[in-house]
This record gives C-alpha cells, structure tokens and sequence, in this order.
C-alpha cells in the first residue's frame, strides 16, 4: 500500500480488528516508522563507545559527562541535549520522508524518583513527551509510549539503564510497584490522546543467558506476566481506548509469554535483527497471530546494511505487519536517516572512558558543546537512501533472492529461505539459489552473509520484484552473471521494457539501464528466454 494512503489513515484512536489494527474509522493501518533511540535514553554505541562498560548506560554515560565537565555544566548539557536532539524539525521530517507513527524510548528515571518506597513523579519528563506529542499531533504521526528503561530495569543489560544488569523490575517490589504506578499515571495523562497510538509496556524484558558468568534469569517469566497482567489493570482503571503491544523475552523474540491474550485491544509485539530476510522470519510469529487472532508489530529492526530494509520491509508490509526501524538518528552512520556527525577530538572522550588521559574540563566542554550543534537536524548528514530502501522505491538496491513471495504478484514461493540447505535449493518454480560469494561476512556488527547468495535462472524460468512510487524518468539495472549465452526479457506490469542478448562470460557484468514507467506499485518481471544468467541484485534510480 502506497505511503500516502497510510498516512492519510492517522485518524483518531487505534483499534484492534482481528489480526489487523485499524483507526477510528475502521480503515486498516499499515504502521511505519522509527524508533527515537538516543534522546530520552542514551546507549553508548551511539556514542561511538559500543563494548565500554564505563559508557554503555544513561547513569554511566551521566557520571563520565560530570567527572569530566563538573556538576553544574553537567545538569546544564543533559537540558540542553533533550531539548535539541529530538525537535520538532526532526518530527516534521519524520513525516516528510513518508512515515506515520514514531516510538519514543523513554527512561522512567526522567518521570519517576528512584527514592525508595515513594512514588514521585517528575515533571521533566511530562515536559518532554507532552511536547513530543503534540509536534506528532501536528504532523500526524502516532507516537507509541515504549518504557525501555523501568524502574530497577526489566531486561538486565545497558539497554535498560540498570544498575547490576538484573532485571530488577521483577526481582523488586518496590521497582515492581513503580512500574505498574508510571503506567497509570502515564494513561491518567494521556487517556484522552488520540495521537498516542499506544503503550509498549515493557521494551525486550529479561534477556537471555548470554555468557558462562550470566545469571540465568528466566525463572522471572511468571513475574513478567504479572507485570502484564496488573499494569494492564491499572491502565483500564482509567483509560479505556489505547492499545497495549506486548513483548515476549530474550529480546522481543521468544513467544511462549503469549498463551493467552491478555486485553482485547493487544498487539504483539516482536524485534528482528541480523537474521536471514525472508519469510522465515516471521514464520513463528504469524502462527501466533493467527492463533490468538491478534496483530502483529515489528516494533524494533534495523542496524543493517539497506539491502537488508529492502528485503525486510516491504515483505513485513506485504504480511500486514507494520514496522518501527531503530534508530532515526546516531553518530557516524549510514543506516538510519539521520547521522550526527563526529565533532572534533571526540576521541579524547571515548579514550578517557578506556582509562586513557582526561582531556580537561575546558576541552571536554567544548568537544560536548560541539556535539550538542552536531546533533541538530539542520546540522546532520541525511541519509534519504535509507528510507528508499525500506520503502522499496527508486534508489533501492534489491538483492536477487528477494523476489516477491506471493501468488499474485508473478511468482509463488512455496519454500522456507533457510540458509543450511539454501545451497541448490529448487523451488516451485524452478528457481535456484547458489551461494556465488562466500567470504562475505559481518558488517554494522551483524550477520550479512545472506548477500553472498545469487539467484539462478534458467530457460523459461523467471523472477518478479514490486517497486513501489516510481517516478518519471526512473530506471533500472541488472547485475548479474551469465553462465550461457542467454536472451533475457524484462517487463513492467506485463508490458515489455527491453529484450536483451547477453554472451557468457566468467566476469560481473551490468546490463541496463531500462527505463521504467511512472506507477504507485509497479511489478518488474525478468525473464530467462534461453540460456542461464545469475542475478545478483537489481539497481535503481
């Protein structure tokens, strides 16, 4: 579904309709967006520090800031940096690159005292939604409330701001209790907020064993689904209308928390990362869903190379799953559409953090101030390749392999794409996928190895790609192999584009361009007449 049509769909309250969610009219939404990492919960690979113990958190990037810079510019640069990381500038682009919904992160410590046995809420943090929420309301987009830092932490790791990387929401009554408190307090406030679509309760609670020396903390679960239950409760006692997205554990990704469905207007919610890009993927999840009769929302994805988006994304639309990619700005980055660009000497900061020599006070300042007027939208590196991508329009790069999956759109896929037998695999229709560049590895710290896959046409054999708002003046390229002499077709919605002879060879070649005709959704056939060709990825512009 075009973009224009999903956001002229932002009206009024989000429901639950079956397995799909819909606004206050009844029409389906399809939501797509990002996440706003970084602005009221800070992660240190964001800050270029990934793997610094010292770093890796709000309460330890905080204490770094104020051992360097002293208390008072320390209070000063964190007002500063809330106010000018996410503006409205930020939200109106959002809207402009053709998105309709935004999940705010947000850290209970900025709403919710730490002080033990008291529940105190705190205004800076009200402050700082309210005024998020109303730039959301004004440029239509639904903002999904995402508690990923709970009192005590609900995941025990950085990503949660805890203390001692237990997951102390659950381990705590007191935490326990300030949590369930924060969320009726938060739909007290909200209740009458169409423009929240709705309450990520928990953002990935309790993690996985992830080393020898981890304590294994999955004895937790029945408290998570506690936490589930009497929040949900809280909630209702004062808010009737939003919906709740719900998370499995082990990073969003396990679903044996969903037996049941714990209120009628439920999401569930899921994260993918670093796995293969096709349908397996969502495999375990739309069983859930057809199960429980309930929507599904990619909630967190992303931190990928963008031919990972092109495969990911228009494949979850194609599902009716929406999807919230992490995360819309970082430093020094080339897949997300923001990049906050490294000041001057920021090494210094990050080598204190590895013990190296304090740079001094007046040099840490300056260094921050820097990055406090790099962070500025007006002041960024964009990256509109990256919405392209996940968007599947013009500027994309669409690997080979990830041809449409669907009966309708020129090709049917009966199989699961599954990398231990993905060597020579045959498919319904003939198609192979061969494994042409094995020594493709990792990048961004995630798994890439998929893009070492090419698909093999033979004689009669074909293979079809939806390309969505394609402008006049558009085209397209082929990279592939030919392994014979080989006669190929390529057409646009059953119309011929080009017919082309292609002589065998050891060597990559590029064949195109092909211009392509103006359409909201156009379905590009490549077709084998004779001979055999690898095609590695499909280019365009």
């Amino acid at each position: 579904m075009k973009q224009e049509m999903m956001q002229s769909r932002v009206k009024g309250f989000l429901d639950v309709r079956g397995k799909k969610i819909v606004n206050e009219e009844g029409e389906e939404i399809l939501l797509t967006g990002w996440g706003l990492g970084n602005w009221l919960l800070c992660e240190g690979y964001m800050w270029l520090a990934n793997g610094y113990e010292r770093f890796d958190r709000p309460r330890r990037i905080e204490a770094v800031i104020e051992e360097l810079t002293g208390r008072e510019f320390a209070a000063d640069f964190w007002r500063r940096f809330r106010d000018t990381y996410i503006t409205e500038q930020d939200i109106r682009y959002i809207a402009e690159l053709g998105y309709n919904s935004v999940r705010i992160p947000i850290n209970s410590r900025l709403f919710l005292s730490e002080e033990p046995g008291k529940i105190e809420f705190l205004d800076e943090g009200f402050r700082l939604l309210d005024r998020c929420i109303s730039w959301c309301r004004k440029y239509g987009l639904y903002a999904f409330l995402d508690l990923h830092g709970a009192p005590g932490g609900q995941t025990g790791a950085n990503i949660d701001d805890c203390i001692d990387d237990m997951p102390r929401l659950f381990m705590d009554q007191d935490c326990f209790d300030k949590g369930v408190a924060l969320w009726r307090e938060i739909a007290l406030r909200y209740k009458d907020e169409w423009i929240v679509g709705g309450y990520d309760l928990l953002n990935e609670p309790i993690r996985p064993k992830r080393t020898e020396a981890d304590p294994d903390v999955d004895d937790l679960l029945p408290r998570l689904q506690e936490f589930y239950e009497k929040a949900i409760a809280a909630i209702r006692e004062v808010d009737s209308r939003h919906l709740f997205t719900l998370e499995g554990h082990h990073w969003a990704s396990d679903t044996s928390i969903f037996h049941k469905r714990y209120d009628d207007k439920m999401v569930i919610h899921f994260h993918r990362y670093a796995c293969q890009p096709d349908i397996s993927c969502y495999q375990e999840f739309m069983e859930l869903s057809e199960r429980l009769d309930c929507p599904l929302w990619l909630g967190e994805t992303g931190e990928n190379v963008t031919e990972w988006y092109t495969a990911m994304y228009p494949l979850a639309a194609g599902l009716s799953i929406g999807y919230n990619l992490w995360t819309y700005k970082k430093m020094n980055c080339v897949n997300s559409p923001c990049s906050v660009n490294v000041p001057k000497g920021w090494h210094l900061l990050t080598d204190y953090v590895r013990k190296g020599k304090n740079p001094g006070v007046l040099k840490a300042r300056q260094i921050l101030e820097e990055y406090l007027e790099n962070s500025k939208l007006s002041n960024c590196t964009l990256h509109p390749e990256v919405t392209r991508a996940a968007f599947r329009q013009p500027g994309c790069v669409i690997r080979g392999t990830d041809f449409d999956h669907f009966p309708g759109k020129g090709v049917s896929f009966s199989g699961l794409f599954r990398e231990e037998n993905i060597y020579g695999y045959r498919m319904g229709t003939g198609m192979e996928i061969r494994n042409k560049f094995p020594d493709l590895g990792r990048e961004f710290g995630f798994d890439c190895r998929w893009r070492r896959f090419v698909l093999a046409l033979g004689e009669k054999e074909f293979a079809c790609y939806s390309l969505f708002d394609i402008r006049r003046g558009s085209s397209m390229w082929i990279h592939l192999f030919v392994n014979e002499d080989a006669e190929v077709m390529i057409s646009q919605g059953g119309k011929t584009i080009a017919v082309r002879e292609l002589n065998a060879g050891e060597e990559q070649i590029k064949a195109g361009p092909f211009q392509l005709e103006e359409a909201g959704e156009g379905v590009i056939r490549i077709e084998v007449i004779r001979g055999r060709i690898e095609v590695v990825e499909i280019g365009t512009v």
